[in-house]
């Protein structure tokens, strides 16, 4: 795999932490007799809460699900979250407490792009799991990266769908884009404007927001001024809602696309009436199909932990990590160590989650996870596209 710019930058920063790092022995930290301790920094208050607090919710729901099993190889699976903010600086001081202070033995549910390009060093200096990340990023799916267990597609993948979308089914070849101005914003729009280029096309505006904000005005009036047919969106559900509403008021109707990590039942929500034909793209199962029997299984175990939480998105995904983490162990033996359940992802790779291959680390490359698109209907519903 060819090595990016914040690639070669981790590398770097990997080999000064490794001469920095205690070389004590702390494969077992956060096993005991009893229990594996897993530890999430993540947006839990502030703007972007929703994201942290739903993963968190999938995470539990699948832990106490299993712990009800009676655990793994009879151990209890047990999460501390700690609030980051979606702030990089936050994120580091949160990521070092628990690894040095709780003694968690592998980190799961981050959210964010620019949050784990802050903390990565950090744990792969340290070689703790760093376990279904809210990101499709491409500078965490380098194989220099072991530690780093992706659960979902890139977002690469996910700009391929709705560009196929927009120019093949829809015929527009003017198209325009909203994003966040930090590293996830642009890893949004590096995967935009090479799906267009692939079409012999080219962005015909941009506009950009500060992250944790919903001050949207000027991208506003930046991208309008082209007229695009349809404007995708890399940013998290107050300002892409914020920016749609915004649009409307002014009347123009031009096709809106989000990227999953935009958290769509909480995007719906806010936009209400406003919601109807919003695109947003996917990367789990639709979490209303008890056809599938991962679906159904969430469901029931949801409404076991907690028969007020609705189906989601966002949770879907962090039960499926937890899942896979509980799946890792199960395989890795009653004596697992991070480097043992390190290997087990790497040596296996694909996991049978309720009757639905999941496929994590190196094998990911050979079968990417799937992207699908989601349209918001007047009620505020979800309908896949290929059925719309």
């Amino acid at each position: 795999m060819t090595r990016s710019r914040p690639a070669t930058y981790l590398a770097l920063t990997l080999a000064l932490l490794a001469l920095t790092t205690p070389s004590a022995r702390s494969d077992e930290a956060g096993v005991s007799d009893d229990a594996i301790l897993f530890g999430q920094a993540a947006a839990l208050e502030g703007p972007s809460a929703v994201l942290g607090q739903r993963l968190r919710q999938g995470i539990v729901t699948a832990f106490t699900e299993i712990n009800a099993k009676g655990g793994v190889h009879g151990r209890r699976l047990q999460l501390i979250s700690r609030d980051d903010g979606y702030d990089p600086d936050r994120s580091v001081a949160q990521t070092v407490r628990l690894i040095d202070e709780d003694k968690v033995f592998a980190l799961i549910g981050a959210v964010g792009t620019p949050t784990a390009m802050a903390t990565i060093p950090i744990t792969s200096a340290r070689n703790v799991p760093f376990i279904g990340p809210f990101s499709g990023a491409e500078f965490l799916r380098d194989l220099e990266l072991p530690n780093v267990v992706n659960t979902r597609a890139s977002y690469g993948a996910e700009a391929e769908a709705w560009i196929k979308h927009l120019t093949e089914d829809r015929r527009f070849t003017r198209i325009g884009i909203f994003y966040q101005d930090d590293s996830f914003g642009r890893d949004g729009l590096i995967g935009v404007k090479r799906a267009l280029a692939k079409r012999g096309l080219e962005l015909v505006s941009e506009g950009t927001f500060e992250r944790n904000t919903r001050a949207v005005g000027s991208a506003w009036r930046m991208i309008k001024r082209a007229e695009p047919e349809a404007i995708v969106m890399v940013g998290t559900y107050g300002p892409c809602a914020e920016f749609i509403k915004l649009a409307h008021r002014s009347g123009f109707y031009p096709t809106f696309v989000n990227i999953s990590f935009v958290s769509a039942n909480e995007l719906a929500r806010e936009l209400g009436p406003d919601g109807e034909g919003v695109i947003v793209s996917q990367v789990v199962p639709f979490p209303w199909d008890r056809s599938i029997k991962l679906v159904a299984d969430y469901q029931a175990a949801q409404k076991a932990f907690d028969p007020t939480l609705p189906p989601d998105f966002v949770s879907l995904e962090g039960y499926i990590s937890g899942r896979i983490a509980a799946s890792v162990l199960e395989q890795t033996g009653p004596k697992p160590t991070r480097a043992s359940f390190l290997h087990t992802i790497n040596d296996v790779g694909r996991f049978d989650i309720s009757g639905s291959i999941v496929t994590v680390g190196v094998r990911a490359i050979e079968t990417p996870p799937k992207v699908f698109l989601t349209v918001i209907q007047k009620d505020g519903t979800f309908r896949a596209i290929d059925r719309f």
